[in-house]
């Protein structure tokens, strides 16, 4: 029986607080028992950097580093997009254990690897 795959688009950030813990609370749960990604894109991509995410809870749920330091911990592996990147100055220094480069080509190599899209 082969591992379930999901990849999980984030683009909320700052801004929709509540759509960037929702994304990553599916995240968590997923990486739990399957190969799990988080694409983050546009205004999630600060997510990924060296402390980006510190600091930010929503009301009644844990921050958001604490959501991607488990996603992580469990295996998780987290892309940013490039175009992303290279609009807020991001470079390879600045990101975070487990995050690295990847673009669409790269989602559309797992999708079609047999990953849905879960969030």
């Amino acid at each position: 029986m082969t591992t379930p795959k999901y990849l999980i688009h984030c683009r909320d950030g700052v801004e929709n607080l509540e759509g960037a813990t929702v994304s990553f609370l599916f995240a968590t749960t997923a990486a739990k028992r399957c190969e799990t990604v988080v694409l983050l894109a546009t205004n999630a991509s600060d997510f990924c950097t060296k402390g980006g995410a510190e600091g930010l809870a929503v009301d009644g749920t844990e921050p958001l580093s604490d959501l991607i330091n488990q996603f992580v911990g469990d295996g998780g592996t987290l892309w940013l997009c490039p175009v992303g990147a290279k609009v807020r100055g991001i470079t390879e220094d600045n990101l975070i254990e487990n995050a690295e480069f990847g673009g669409a080509t790269k989602a559309m190599a797992f999708l079609e690897s047999g990953a849905k899209v879960l969030a």
